[in-house]
């Protein structure tokens, strides 16, 4: 029973997410967005044979940024949250404002069932949004360059889409949080945007007066404290999960990448200029990964425990 319930509501918003002028809207600036982006990618392509390594061309589709525009995975890191936020700040408080949430639960579905079916509809709705992306940016591919994405690109594509799900659901699960703990729409959206800017923006800043205070650059600036220096400011960004998400799969589309952050030159001169396989960037990568993971369950099963115990009544 409690699985037709998951369903029945699974497919009631989906349809719902599908229909709404909200997700048509985004869905078309996040297309148009990924769309030059790749077209500016690939005439930088193009223009430049030479100056352009043959290894892993496809890939340098969504990393290779111009002078007009940053890169498709740049764009993507800043828009996804707007996905999963605008999907889960009115899960909850909508069905309250409307005061239909006594009758939905009156039919034969669980406090559960409703929970879960509103927050995997949106996922799967993110899921098939960030695929038709992926695919429009294929198409345009083979039309401007001819080229097919071989085993390896198409593996670590495949990584690079699962990892944006995670990172759009963690705030689709932040969003359906402030869903259960306000009754109002314009509360929970505001503060899921609150949120949002403060990871994305407040954070960064915040993370370079840390890093002056505790290592100030002086006038006699040496190697090491200008490493320091900026292992402090990423260990501070490395509470957003913007940061988390664009470590990741920087590391994922760009083979060449061997570690995250910066090192000494006597350091980097020993490193094997050779690709690493998916299964060697995964092990760089994993805890940034996990975070995520981590993230995204954390916050939605708090929403989750609050909204099995919270009172059910018409407002």
């Amino acid at each position: 029973m409690k699985v037709s319930g998951v369903f029945a509501v699974f497919w009631k918003e989906l349809a719902d997410n599908f229909g709404s002028r909200r997700f048509l809207i985004l869905f078309i600036l996040i297309s148009l967005i990924g769309v030059f982006t790749t077209y500016l990618s690939s005439q930088a392509i193009v223009a430049k044979p030479a100056e352009t390594p043959t290894e892993f061309l496809f890939l340098r589709l969504f990393t290779s940024q111009t002078q007009s525009l940053p890169s498709f995975v740049s764009f993507l890191g800043f828009f996804a949250p707007l996905l999963g936020i605008i999907f889960g700040f009115d899960a909850i408080n909508s069905e309250h404002s409307r005061g239909t949430m006594s009758l939905v639960l009156s039919q034969p579905i669980f406090r559960d069932s409703l929970i879960n079916g509103k927050f995997l509809s949106s996922l799967a709705t993110i899921a098939i949004t960030f695929a038709s992306i992926i695919l429009i940016v294929f198409g345009l591919d083979l039309r401007l360059l001819g080229i097919l994405p071989e085993g390896p690109e198409l593996s670590r594509l495949a990584v690079f889409f699962v990892m944006s799900i995670i990172y759009a659901g963690f705030y689709l699960s932040l969003g359906i949080l402030f869903s259960v703990l306000f009754r109002r729409t314009t509360t929970s959206a505001l503060t899921s945007m609150a949120v949002w800017f403060f990871f994305t923006f407040f954070l960064y800043m915040l993370a370079n007066v840390i890093a002056d205070y505790t290592v100030p650059i002086t006038q006699e600036v040496t190697e090491e404290v200008i490493l320091k220096h900026t292992r402090v400011q990423a260990m501070i960004m490395r509470f957003s999960p913007m940061t988390l998400y664009g470590e990741s799969v920087n590391v994922v589309l760009n083979p060449s990448v061997r570690t995250l952050g910066p090192i000494f030159s006597e350091a980097s001169e020993e490193l094997i200029p050779a690709p690493l396989s998916l299964s060697q960037s995964l092990l760089i990568v994993w805890p940034q990964f996990v975070s995520l993971i981590a993230l995204m369950l954390i916050c939605f099963s708090v929403s989750y425990i609050v909204f099995m115990k919270q009172e059910i009544r018409s407002i």
